[in-house]
């Protein structure tokens, strides 16, 4: 099935739907972009309450595959990757990927798919970009999803740490540019498995493979890697920590955190808790009460991906509460 809608006044067009027979009616999108399209997948009648997914860093729309088949029937869960990740166009020639770019995208997609109400749901980075939008766009969030998330993405507190990151990032980014950005490695797809397996160690082989469906293309060879290598020069917001706790007051949304047992807040990569959970985790209790639910959950960074099941309920639980009438589409 093809579709075609006249473009809307952020210059995006939603480029066409690829609707299967399935019982879950999964679709392929395009939605285009300045720049190229931003790819998106999604799940059930395009009638049903509206809810955007938004992926980790160098992950892409396929984390929420085994997931969102546990969830409430009655919704429209859209999937998107990213820029520079899964089936998303890479950003132009000498851009840097900013994280608040991402928070732009997401209201481009909201503008493309009309929406003037919808839920966000993210897992790590994709729920830092789903928090921030949440506080500037407070209108637009009903519900907000956070997995492995404190919602946020704090700029380093001291300000040597500040320019020292912002150099670095220059100085990547020229050096991506000159070697090997223009190289992409090609890998057999044992050995791409292999490594993907290998930067990401709480990813079982059934969910590495999952992502490296859409992850990955093939060429001559084997594969190689969809994502833009500059997505690899993580640039923070200039948002302080302090600052983000002030600013989470304006979220309208009620809000799911849900945090793993063995996941990155709780047993992280370099051992020891990063500095910002403590503090957000009080500004959310504090400031939003009863519109904050958190839980705990058995399982690592990639719970939603690995034993969706253990999440599932949850978040059917939290998505069916106080539901509101269907957003007008």
């Amino acid at each position: 099935m093809r579709l075609t809608i006249n473009s809307v006044p952020t210059g995006i067009q939603k480029l066409e739907s690829q609707r299967s027979a399935s019982r879950d009616m999964i679709s392929e999108m395009k939605l285009m972009v300045p720049w190229g399209h931003i790819a998106a997948k999604a799940w059930g009648s395009p009638q049903g309450r509206p809810v955007l997914c938004l992926h980790g860093w160098l992950d892409n729309a396929n984390t929420f595959n085994r997931l969102i088949p546990l969830l409430p029937k009655d919704c429209y869960y859209m999937a998107i990757d990213l820029a520079g990740h899964g089936l998303s166009s890479h950003r132009p020639p000498g851009a840097i990927y900013h994280f608040m770019d991402y928070v732009g995208d997401v209201r481009r997609v909201a503008a493309a798919m009309k929406w003037n109400r919808f839920t966000l749901m993210g897992h790590s980075l994709g729920g830092s970009i789903a928090g921030m939008f949440s506080s500037i766009f407070p209108e637009l969030v009903d519900k907000l999803i956070l997995v492995e998330s404190y919602g946020f993405y704090p700029a380093p507190q001291e300000l040597e740490k500040i320019c020292k990151s912002q150099r670095e990032v220059i100085e990547e980014l020229l050096n991506f540019e000159t070697s090997k950005y223009h190289s992409p490695k090609v890998r057999s797809p044992e050995a791409a498995l292999q490594r993907l397996m290998e930067a990401n160690s709480q990813l079982t082989e059934e969910s590495a493979k999952v992502l490296l469906e859409r992850g990955a293309s093939e060429v001559a060879g084997g594969l190689v890697y969809n994502r833009d290598l500059r997505v690899l020069v993580q640039n923070h917001s200039f948002v302080s920590l302090d600052q983000c706790c002030h600013i989470l007051k304006k979220i309208e949304a009620d809000i799911l955190m849900i945090r793993a047992e063995n996941g990155i807040f709780t047993n992280p990569p370099k051992g020891s808790v990063p500095y910002f959970v403590q503090p957000l985790e009080e500004a959310f209790r504090t400031s939003l009460k009863e519109r904050y639910q958190f839980v705990e959950v058995a399982g690592n960074h990639f719970v939603h991906l690995n034993e969706p099941q253990v999440v599932a309920g949850i978040i059917n639980t939290f998505l069916n509460k106080d539901q509101k009438p269907r957003a007008s589409l």
